[in-house]
């Protein structure tokens, strides 16, 4: 009989044919900037067209070169939608990007928004991992959101890591 203590491990996951989806890159780059349009009201309930033109107009909108900036109003007040426009028609030449939402909101429509721009043919086939573990938050949305995505074109889909998956879907055989 042979003795098999001189053979090497055979290592299953590095000869798996696993496609792993690391959804903490998708974390959106660039510091996230709270704008709160409560600090323009007047007595804390209306928006004077002409002091927010004013106060838009002598704002620092230079400090936010290449950041993300979250708009939202933390006042239980009504807020015009032209008041949003201004907003960002101020901040558009310097903020990476911009989104009417608190800040927390803003790293859930970065995840959707880099979800929606994935070639999904791309995975047709695969037998994908999901990435459990990571080191900045990722929103559960975004596991919603990534096997809404990809459950048409893969061959499956698994959430962990390639050595300790869960099965989420498994494509029936034709």
């Amino acid at each position: 009989m042979e003795s098999t203590l001189n053979q090497s491990p055979i290592n299953r996951v590095a000869n798996s044919k696993l496609t792993t989806i690391d959804l903490e890159q998708f974390y959106p780059t660039g510091e996230i900037v709270p704008f709160d349009l409560k600090d323009y009201l007047f007595m804390a309930l209306i928006l004077k067209e002409k002091d927010f033109r004013a106060a838009l107009n002598s704002h620092d909108w230079q400090q936010y070169q290449g950041k993300n900036l979250a708009v939202f109003c933390s006042a239980d007040a009504i807020v015009p939608m032209w008041a949003y426009m201004l907003v960002a028609a101020h901040a558009t030449p310097f903020v990476q990007d911009i989104c009417l939402c608190t800040v927390e909101a803003f790293v859930e429509m970065a995840f959707q928004k880099k979800i929606n721009n994935l070639n999904i043919l791309d995975y047709e086939g695969e037998r994908i991992v999901v990435k459990g573990c990571s080191d900045k938050p990722v929103p559960a949305s975004a596991y919603l959101e990534i096997t809404r995505r990809l459950q048409p074109v893969a061959q499956s889909i698994l959430f962990g890591e390639p050595c300790s998956t869960v099965p989420v879907f498994k494509k029936a055989r034709e």
